[in-house]
């Protein structure tokens, strides 16, 4: 039997920590898409998983 995803969820104060964002900026990329979330009450929760996802897909190598 497949085992269900564990993934740990954030909130998006600490979304915002982690990408150095306001916390504005995180319900902004909620609504447009960009970040998936949960909402838990009258407050979202996102996928460790999904954050990095995001983070990956906008790396950029400088130099």
């Amino acid at each position: 039997m497949p085992q269900p995803d564990r993934s740990r969820f954030l909130t998006v104060a600490e979304v915002a920590g982690q990408l150095r964002v306001s916390n504005m900026t995180v319900y902004r990329l909620i609504k447009a898409g960009e970040l998936g979330a949960v909402r838990v009450g009258k407050s979202y929760r996102l996928r460790e998983t999904d954050v990095d996802r995001y983070i990956a897909a906008r790396y950029t190598e400088a130099g």
